[in-house]
């Protein structure tokens, strides 16, 4: 993979884990418990827990997608950054391109899905 590209795989997911840890900060202010006495009803009291839940499940997403930023950012110093986990293989740009993240090639990465569906040969 040329340099320029990997500098701006490696700014790109610079910054994404920066807004990353940003929106984490500011959930943990903000908060994402309930008052029950503020909620008047057990309607009210409903909504809010399933508010709460999809806040926890996002997040838990959202860490999910950080540690996968710097194990690439880590592939990016190390200098295999690109390089598929399982084959070896150069990862294509445009899949890093949509999925920056990526430790599969497009190949290997539909093969472990047959396999994981049972579709496998």
């Amino acid at each position: 993979m040329k340099k320029k590209d990997v500098e701006r795989f490696q700014k790109l997911l610079e910054e994404r884990r920066d807004e990353l840890k940003t929106a984490a900060v500011q959930s943990r202010e903000a908060g994402l418990g309930f008052e029950q006495a503020d909620l008047p009803d057990e309607v009210d009291l409903a909504s809010s827990e399933a508010g709460q839940s999809l806040n926890l499940r996002l997040r838990d997403r959202e860490l999910v997608l950080l540690k996968k930023i710097e194990k690439a950012l880590e592939k990016i110093a190390k200098g295999d950054f690109g390089v598929c986990d399982r084959c070896g293989e150069e990862i294509g740009v445009k899949r890093l391109e949509a999925r920056p993240v990526a430790e599969l090639c497009i190949r290997c990465k539909e093969e472990l899905e047959r396999v994981e569906k049972g579709y496998a040969d």
